[in-house]
């Protein structure tokens, strides 16, 4: 049974590995079913919440690059069950990953999401375009209120996917779910003090009373 992620994943040394850890029966014999190749629902609803991701390529001589991506919520667009796209805003003009993938189009992508402890791991071929090549998509992914100046369109073709288990991933929370979280906290303070006022007020006015 193919399985997708690790059909591209594992190598003749990986499986080395696997044989000297004593984990490769794991993978050799493994018969369930595993969707890859074409993004369901729960993906998309995954992705469309990501600001970030982290982009892998590799470079003509062998070293590998890991690039952090980001934006506003959504900002990877699923285009369709096997397509993806964003937009590339400038950033510190090094173009390490652009350079990459014009000699080796291929990526590795993985999306977090550290709240709920998990991961999406996802290979990918890019297509890197002007944003003039295709005004259709570029309006797509194009987002005016960030106010960043987008310099190319990075389209990318879904070659197999797969989620990680959540093992050995810290919770972390961003600054906007921590104030969610600490909202009705801070209902219930000023419900708080405004009783501790008004009882004040109401000592004051029996003592000024009493005198």
């Amino acid at each position: 049974m193919s399985y997708g992620f690790l059909d591209i994943a594992i190598t003749p040394s990986v499986r080395a590995a696997q044989a000297g850890m004593g984990a490769d029966h794991a993978w050799q014999d493994f018969k369930g079913h595993r969707e890859f190749d074409q993004f369901t629902g729960n993906e998309a609803a995954f992705i469309g919440e990501r600001d970030s991701f982290y982009m892998a390529t590799v470079s003509e001589t062998g070293w590998p690059y890991v690039q952090h991506r980001g934006g506003p919520a959504g900002f990877l667009k699923l285009i369709d069950a096997q397509t993806l796209a964003f937009a590339d805003y400038r950033g510190n003009r090094q173009y390490i990953s652009t350079g990459n993938l014009a000699a080796n189009d291929r990526a590795c992508l993985f999306l977090m999401d550290y709240t709920r402890r998990a991961r999406l791991k996802i290979y990918v071929h890019v297509e890197i375009l002007a944003p003039e090549d295709e005004p259709a998509l570029t309006a797509l992914v194009t987002d005016a209120s960030y106010g960043a100046k987008i310099e190319r369109i990075y389209r990318l073709r879904l070659q197999a996917f797969d989620w990680n288990c959540p093992q050995h991933i810290t919770p972390r929370f961003t600054e906007q779910q921590v104030s969610r979280a600490v909202e009705p906290l801070r209902a219930r303070l000023a419900e708080l003090e405004a009783e501790q006022r008004e009882l004040r007020a109401r000592l004051a006015v029996a003592e000024g009373g009493g005198s």
